[in-house]
């Protein structure tokens, strides 16, 4: 939230405390200050200067020649040539001084203007950072003319609301009161000790019976509490200017005086408001009831939302008039023609704020508020608030016609424990005077004997303490984590860290793909039914057994990943949308699969990984050599054999198998795919089931020696029928043959010099020597064996 360092000293005296130290007391407490910036850095040597003398420039018809006062500081008749037409005699306007700086990085030195010198510049709205919203005749074309009452030879800074600085500071989710003003406030008060200065509220009501509201609330586990107030004879103006400019700082746009006192309200307390026009509810009616199925309102952004009844609203006697805690209709509205008001001040339940929010795809600085939570209490005091603003600005006439509902009074239930237990928690030793003392400062009740015993009551805004464990917190971030000495507990020892087993061998499967150049990819474990669905799975497939998220942010992470092919498919898409036209990645990650239908307990959990590899350069065989590499390492041998997938080229996949178990799959991206995501149509995957696939991973390796002895190579060229795979040939000619070191399919030749129905399949084999050397005669006894026993088992004969 954006924090006015101006509007925080309303409410607490900081004067002395400069924002360094500002910002160092809030981190330490539990606010981080993103960013502190100060509104005027870019403006330097800019002063105000009154016109003593206009007199036109002796070589120009437009410029004229500016005698100014800034006081005897800066100088009493400084000259200044301007070729703006809305400067007079008497004007006190921004001068910028020799050496000054303007918005945009502008610098300014003394010169001359058609041979006529000038000793600095005269400034417009623009060129001091500001807007007409933020400081009147900002936005005029010309010179900015300021009040007559403006005194000579101030910094401009102070003069149009610049001396400021504005703190960026993060809230964590379970403060949500401390996102506002005032919230922000009672937590610096606490830390230097300082008094809370609480807004006004104050107002005087005109009781007045013509005015007639009815107020029904339905929903009341989403609504708790609605407060309704009437305000009549409105003034629809623009906003005074401090009022305006509080709400430009932290980021919120000035509309008009009533709309602009319901974000300050929202700003200031942490509480969203709402104006309806009285004259347009139905039968002066508010009912707070969840929407009809189908039922339509056209919102504020002046779009139509069809409803469900899920969505809580409000509305009249005719139909929904505003989304609960999001956003008004568009018909209800305030105009300028509007007379009489109705202010909402309500609590609406953040569950209910958010699932609409994503529902309708609409949200809103309130439904950002909301879903943070806002309390009872805060509810209260911002209708006091609004109602005493319309007083103060003249903008309209409190009347007496109010309603209200509130389900339940319940309070902070008083938290019972002892300053002993409280220490425990925070190992140091803490004097109990202290804890009475921090937490009175934060709002508490507090009760503390003469043993040691305390009982403390938390503030009404303050929901999130609940035990002994939080008040503890409240205690150390104010009396300050400096305090806490680093010690082991007494039962734990200290012990070597390091990666078990099972860690060590995914690290070595991660470098092994990372040597061949994978990079690693990280995603969600979840995704949409459409990844799915792009994969082109039937009804019946295994992955199409996944198990719903019951309360998904979106549709695009509303189940949990059953395959991390779409994860790779989105990533690649990624790259390649990028300009990145090939690569190689994978994902070593979990799979989710239910244990039973319905489902009852946690989901089976199956390590996965997914490789990716894409460009001009990638082919089927290079997949597979990027897994033959990896198994490889571990000591596992994997065969291929083709096999059919929805997502794979017909004729360019296979299954892997490793000990005669089929572990994964590989293969090209099919076309459709490819081109439905627009990448190359190079595009390759291959999924493997880690689990399965580690438990073939041999323990140990035994040191072999290169023999020194010349291994010798031949040339293999068989025949066989057009089903067997290269894979069978090889595991059979490895299976007769111990002395085959390697066998490489280099060639496949079909063509009519062989019989139909059959393929020539051409293998370099390695025969490799051992202690002794190999002989051409060893290797031709070798190969007729290989022969034999391929001709035994897959009928394979020697292409002549």
């Amino acid at each position: 939230m954006l924090l006015p360092l101006s509007w925080l000293k309303e409410f607490v005296d900081i004067d002395g405390i400069t924002p360094d130290e500002l910002e160092k007391g809030l981190f330490e407490s539990g606010f981080e200050v993103e960013e502190k910036k100060y509104l005027g850095a870019e403006i330097e040597n800019c002063v105000v200067g009154q016109i003593k003398q206009i007199t036109k420039h002796p070589d120009s018809d437009h410029l004229q020649i500016c005698i100014l006062d800034c006081t005897e500081k800066f100088g009493n008749e400084i000259q200044i040539v301007t070729g703006a037409q809305n400067v007079f005699e008497g004007a006190k306007v921004p001068v910028a001084l020799h050496g000054a700086c303007l918005a945009g990085g502008i610098k300014i030195k003394n010169g001359k203007l058609r041979g006529v010198p000038s000793n600095g510049m005269l400034c417009s709205g623009g060129e001091l950072g500001i807007t007409e919203d933020f400081y009147p005749n900002a936005g005029v074309d010309g010179i900015l003319i300021l009040p007559e009452s403006t005194p000579l030879g101030a910094d401009i800074r102070k003069v149009v609301g610049l001396d400021d600085w504005v703190f960026d500071i993060s809230i964590t989710a379970n403060r949500p009161d401390a996102e506002s003003i005032l919230g922000i406030a009672r937590e610096v008060a606490t830390i230097f000790n300082k008094k809370i200065n609480h807004p006004a509220i104050f107002y005087s009501a005109k009781e007045n019976l013509d005015f007639a509201l009815n107020l029904d609330v339905q929903d009341t586990e989403n609504c708790p509490k609605y407060l309704a107030n009437v305000v009549q004879d409105i003034k629809i103006a623009p906003s005074p200017v401090w009022l305006r400019q509080r709400l430009i700082k932290c980021g919120a746009g000035a509309i008009n005086n009533i709309v602009d006192i319901t974000n300050y309200v929202r700003i200031e307390l942490g509480q969203p408001m709402h104006a309806f026009d009285h004259e347009k509810l139905a039968n002066h009616t508010i009912i707070v009831r969840a929407a009809k199925q189908g039922e339509v309102m056209t919102a504020l952004d002046e779009k139509e939302y069809a409803l469900s009844t899920k969505n809580l609203v409000i509305a009249d006697a005719n139909g929904a008039v505003a989304l609960a805690g999001i956003m008004g209709g568009l018909e209800s509205g305030v105009q300028e023609t509007t007379k009489t008001i109705v202010f909402e001040s309500a609590k609406f339940m953040r569950e209910s704020v958010r699932k609409t929010s994503r529902a309708l795809g609409l949200a809103s600085d309130s439904s950002h508020r909301f879903e943070k939570g806002v309390d009872e209490y805060t509810t209260s005091l911002a209708m006091q608030r609004a109602l005493h603003l319309v007083e103060a600005l003249g903008a309209g006439v409190v009347t007496t016609t109010q309603k209200s509902f509130v389900a339940s009074g319940a309070k902070n239930a008083p938290i019972k424990t002892t300053i002993e237990k409280i220490n425990a928690i925070l190992g140091i030793d803490v004097p109990a005077e202290t804890i009475a003392d921090i937490l009175k400062r934060l709002g508490f009740e507090v009760d503390l004997d003469k043993n040691g015993n305390i009982t403390a009551t938390a503030p009404e805004y303050r929901k999130d303490v609940d035990g002994v464990a939080d008040l503890a917190e409240e205690v150390i971030r104010i009396y300050g984590y400096k305090h806490i000495t680093p010690r082991l507990l007494t039962t734990t020892q200290i012990t070597k860290g390091g990666l078990d087993g099972a860690q060590q061998t995914a690290l070595r499967v991660k470098n092994a793909l990372v040597a061949q150049g994978f990079n690693e990819m990280v995603t969600y474990s979840f995704y949409g039914k459409k990844d799915l669905d792009l994969l082109r799975l039937p009804a019946d497939a295994v992955e199409r057994n996944f198990i719903e998220i019951q309360n998904p942010l979106t549709e695009d992470i509303a189940i949990m990943r059953t395959t991390l092919v779409p994860s790779a498919l989105d990533i690649i898409t990624k790259n390649f949308k990028k300009g990145i036209e090939s690569g190689k990645i994978f994902e070593l990650a979990n799979a989710y699969f239910p244990k039973e239908r319905p489902i009852t307990s946690l989901p089976r959990e199956r390590q996965t990984i997914v490789l990716g590899a894409w460009g001009e350069k990638e082919n089927f065989f290079t997949m597979k050599g990027y897994l033959e590499n990896l198994a490889e390492v571990f000591g596992v041998a994997l065969a291929f054999e083709p096999t059919q997938k929805s997502f794979l080229h017909p004729y360019r996949s296979a299954s892997i198998i490793a000990n005669g178990k089929a572990i994964g799959v590989m293969g090209q991206v099919a076309y459709d795919i490819s081109e439905e995501l627009s990448i190359t149509p190079h595009t390759f995957v291959a999924e493997i089931d880690y689990d399965a696939f580690a438990e073939m991973f041999r323990n140990g390796f035994a040191y072999k020696p290169v023999s020194k002895h010349p291994s010798i190579k031949r040339d293999l060229a068989v025949v066989v029928q057009e089903g067997i795979t290269s894979g069978q040939v090889v595991d059979v000619i490895k299976n007769a043959s111990k002395k085959v070191a390697t066998a490489t399919l280099f060639d496949v030749y079909r063509g009519d010099k062989l019989p139909a129905g059959s393929k020539s399949l051409a293998f370099n084999l390695v025969f490799e020597a051992g202690e002794d050397p190999i002989t051409h005669e060893e290797v031709d006894a070798q190969i007729k064996k290989i022969l034999n026993r391929l001709n035994a088992l897959l009928g394979a004969t020697l292409r002549q």
